[in-house]
C-alpha cells in the first residue's frame, strides 16, 4: 500500500457572485431553520400567558414642622428605610396571606409548596423601586409593581401592598417615637437618680468639713486674718488697761497713804457732817457718771456700738450706776457711820474729804479696770479659740480636696448629662406629638394602582424577531459549514486558480430534463408544505391565543 500525500491549498478569495453561488447551494439549510426557529418562537410566544404588570406610586411627604425645631425621632435615610418596610411588607408571612386573600398561583400551589411558590413565583413578580432625583439622589416617591397574568388580580394586589406600605410606615414610626421617648425618659430619670446621689454624697461631705472645703480656704483665711488683727488690738487694749490699772493703784495707795495723815480718833460725829458727807458722795458717782457719759459718746464718734472700748465704757457706767445707787441706799439707811476726819482746821478738813473722794474715784476706777481687764480677757480667749479653729481647718483643707475635687467633677458631669438628656428628651416629646397629630413625614398615595390593559409579557414582535434572527444565524453557520467541508471546484473561477491551466472549453452538464423536473417540483412542494404547515400552525397558536383570552 503506497503511502498518501497530503497537500494544504489555500482558498482563494469569494466575490460577490461566490457568495450568490453559495446562497443558492444550500438556500434549503438556510432558510430551513429560519422556518423551524420561526414557527418555533410564534408557537411559544402565543402559548405563554400573559402578563399584565399593575403600578402604583407612593409619595413620601415630609414633617410639615421644620427639622430645626422639632428634629425628628428617625435619623434612617429614606431609602435605607423603604428597604426596610419592605423587607416587612414583603415577609413570607404578609406574602402567604396575600397570596390566600386573593387565591393567587392555584397551579403552583398544586405542585410545589408555599415557601417555593414564594420564592420562586411571587418574589420574582412583585417589585419595589424607589425613584431617585436631584443631584444628591434623594429618594421622594417610590414605585410598587407586580405581574400577573389576571390583571384585576394584580392591581388589586397592588394596592394591598401599598396599603401595607402606608400602615408599615405610620406604625414604625410611631412605634419608632414612643420607644424614642421612652428610652430618653428612663435615661432621663436615670442621670437625675445619678445626679441625686450625688448630690446627696456632696452635701454629706460638706456637712462632715464644714469649714475644711477647698472652696473655704480662701474665707477662712481672711476671717483667720480679721481675727489675728482683733487679737492684736485686745491684746494691746488689754496691755493697756494693766499698765492703768498698775498706775491707778499706785496712785490709790498714795491717796491712801495722805488719807492715813488726815485721818484720827474720831469723835462722835455730827448729823450735819454725816449728811454733807452723804452729798459729797453722792456728788462723786453723779461727776463719774457725767464723765463716763461723755466717753462713751465720744467713742460712739469713732467706733461701732459693737466696738470692744465702747462696751467697756458701757460696762463702767453701769458700775458707776449702780454705785450711785448704792450711795443713795447708803444715805437712806445711814447704818454705817463714816469714818471721823480729824482736821486741824476747816481747811485740813477739806484736803481730807478730796483725798478721800480720790480714794473712792481711784478704787472705782480700779473696779472698772479689772472688769474691763476680765472682758478683754474672754474676748481674748474667745478669739484665740476661734483662730485655733480656722488654722486647724485650714491645715485639713489638703487633706479632702482631692475627694472634694471628685464629687464636684462627678457632680457637673452628672448635671451636664441630666441637662442633655432632658433636653433630648423635650425633643422626643415634640416628635412623638407631632406624629400624633400626622404632621410628621408620611406616606401619601400618589398614583392609585393601575389596571393595565396591554400585558407586558411577553413581548412578542421582539421574541418573535429575536427567534427569526436566531434560526437565519443558525441556517447561515450550517451553511458556511458546509461550503467549508465541501472541496470540490464549483465553476471556472475554481478550475483556473486551483489547476493553474487554460481552459480551452467546458462542456455542460447534461441531465434528463424530466429528471430536473420532477427533482424541482418534489422540491416545490416540499418547502410549500412545510410553509402551510408552519402557517397553519402559527395561525392557529394565534388563534388559540385570542380565544382563550376572550
Amino acid at each position: 500500500m503506497q503511502p498518501t500525500e497530503t497537500f494544504t491549498v489555500a482558498r482563494r478569495a469569494l466575490d460577490v457572485e461566490d457568495y450568490i453561488d453559495i446562497l443558492r447551494r444550500h438556500k434549503g439549510w438556510i432558510f430551513g431553520p429560519f422556518l423551524l426557529t420561526l414557527v418555533a418562537s410564534v408557537v411559544g410566544v402565543y402559548l405563554w400567558p400573559d402578563k399584565y404588570e399593575s403600578v402604583a406610586v407612593v409619595k413620601i411627604v415630609q414633617q410639615q414642622v421644620p427639622q430645626n425645631l422639632v428634629p425628628s425621632a428617625i435619623t434612617q435615610d429614606m431609602a435605607d428605610r423603604i428597604n426596610s418596610m419592605a423587607t416587612t411588607v414583603l415577609s413570607r408571612n404578609v406574602l402567604t396571606t396575600i397570596i390566600n386573600n386573593f387565591d393567587l398561583y392555584k397551579s403552583e400551589r398544586k405542585r410545589l409548596p408555599m415557601d417555593d411558590v414564594i420564592e420562586s413565583y411571587m418574589k420574582r413578580d412583585i417589585h419595589i423601586e424607589p425613584i431617585m432625583t436631584g443631584a444628591e439622589r434623594s429618594v421622594p416617591a417610590f414605585r410598587v409593581k407586580f405581574s400577573y397574568p389576571e390583571r384585576v388580580l394584580a392591581s388589586k394586589v397592588v394596592q394591598d401592598v401599598t396599603s401595607r406600605f402606608i400602615s408599615e410606615q405610620g406604625t414604625t414610626r410611631s412605634a419608632a417615637t414612643i420607644q424614642t421617648t421612652q428610652f430618653m425618659r428612663d435615661a432621663r430619670d436615670g442621670a437625675k437618680k445619678d445626679l441625686e446621689e450625688l448630690e446627696q454624697k456632696l452635701s454629706e461631705f460638706r456637712a462632715a468639713n464644714i469649714g475644711r472645703l477647698p472652696d473655704q480656704v480662701e474665707s477662712n483665711v481672711r476671717q483667720l486674718t480679721a481675727l489675728q488683727t482683733n487679737y492684736q488690738f485686745l491684746t494691746g487694749s488689754k496691755n493697756r488697761a494693766d499698765l492703768e490699772k498698775l498706775q491707778i493703784e499706785t496712785n490709790l495707795r498714795v491717796e491712801q497713804a495722805r488719807l492715813t495723815e488726815f485721818t484720827k480718833e474720831p469723835p462722835p460725829p455730827t448729823a450735819a457732817a454725816a449728811a454733807a458727807m452723804k452729798s459729797d458722795r453722792l456728788l462723786e458717782a453723779e461727776r463719774d457718771i457725767r464723765n463716763l457719759e461723755d466717753r462713751v459718746s465720744l467713742t460712739l464718734q469713732k467706733y461701732t456700738e459693737a466696738h470692744p472700748d465702747v462696751q467697756n465704757l458701757r460696762s463702767m457706767l453701769e458700775i458707776a450706776k449702780k454705785r450711785k445707787e448704792q450711795v443713795l441706799k447708803d444715805e437712806a439707811e445711814n447704818k454705817a457711820p463714816a469714818p471721823t476726819l480729824v482736821a486741824a482746821n476747816p481747811q485740813m478738813r477739806f484736803q481730807a474729804l478730796d483725798v478721800q473722794g480720790n480714794v473712792q474715784r481711784l478704787e472705782s476706777s480700779i473696779r472698772a479696770k479689772e472688769i474691763e481687764i476680765r472682758d478683754l480677757e474672754a474676748q481674748i480667749k474667745q478669739v484665740k479659740s476661734a483662730m485655733d479653729r480656722l488654722e486647724a481647718q485650714i491645715n485639713a483643707a489638703p487633706l479632702g480636696e482631692q475627694k472634694y475635687s471628685d464629687l464636684l467633677r462627678e457632680r457637673d458631669l452628672a448635671s451636664a448629662k441630666y441637662k442633655e438628656l432632658d433636653g433630648a428628651l423635650d425633643k422626643a416629646q415634640l416628635g412623638q406629638d407631632l406624629e400624633s397629630r400626622g404632621q410628621g413625614e408620611r406616606l401619601e398615595l400618589l398614583d392609585t394602582a393601575s389596571l393595565p390593559q396591554y400585558p407586558t409579557e411577553p413581548k412578542r414582535p421582539q421574541v418573535i424577531g429575536i427567534g427569526a434572527g436566531i434560526g437565519l444565524l443558525l441556517g447561515i453557520v450550517i451553511a458556511a459549514a458546509r461550503e467549508a467541508k465541501d472541496t470540490s471546484l464549483k465553476n471556472m473561477k475554481d478550475v483556473r486558480a486551483y489547476t493553474q491551466m487554460a481552459i480551452l472549453g467546458s462542456v455542460p452538464l447534461l441531465e434528463n430534463d424530466f429528471v430536473v423536473r420532477r427533482r424541482s417540483r418534489i422540491s416545490w412542494l416540499g418547502w410549500t408544505t412545510a410553509c402551510v404547515m408552519a402557517a397553519v400552525t402559527m395561525a392557529g397558536s394565534i388563534v388559540y391565543y385570542y380565544t382563550t383570552k376572550l
